[in-house]
């Protein structure tokens, strides 16, 4: 039994009428969201990074050459506020890692580039990170990876 299960087991007892096999589903997503992110940010901040500036980090590099994007692009990968990306870009920029510039096809507006430090960072840490990511999963058999991998896909689908 895990955590859930004693959950479950509760209501079960508490209110037997209720079909609660969809809360042990969405509890073990959950929990396991909470434990992942844990790990992940453990990884990043090795490389002074959270999952935020990787976010906007990540998305530069694997936009490809000349790994710039303008704002509104950026935006449309995230799910945060313009607000929130002006913020991360700010600390990026003053890390070194990011630079705004005038975009070259429309002077009114900027374009997001990754200067050559944060090239750098963010081709370390991804390197460690796809390390973390292996490391997380390897007590599932590639077997297993491939079925929860369709399961995830056909329920995000739902939503997405």
């Amino acid at each position: 039994m895990d955590h859930v299960d004693r959950i479950l087991a509760q209501w079960n007892r508490e209110r037997p009428d209720l079909d609660v096999a969809p809360m042990g589903l969405l509890g073990r997503l959950a929990r396991l969201r909470t434990h992942l992110a844990r790990e992940t940010e453990k990884g990043l901040a090795a490389h002074g990074l959270n999952s935020a500036s990787f976010d906007v980090l990540a998305t530069l590099r694997r936009s490809g050459p000349p790994y710039r994007l303008s704002p509104g692009d950026l935006l449309a990968t995230t799910m945060v506020s313009s607000g929130t990306m002006t913020n991360r870009l700010d600390q990026l920029e003053k890390a070194g890692l990011i630079e705004r510039a005038h975009n070259p096809d429309d002077r009114r507006s900027v374009i997001i580039a990754l200067t050559p430090k944060g090239f750098a960072l963010v081709d370390e840490a991804v390197s460690a990170h796809v390390e973390n990511q292996h490391r997380l999963i390897e007590g599932l058999s590639a077997q297993e990876r491939a079925a929860l991998d369709g399961l995830l896909r056909k329920f995000l689908k739902e939503f997405e």
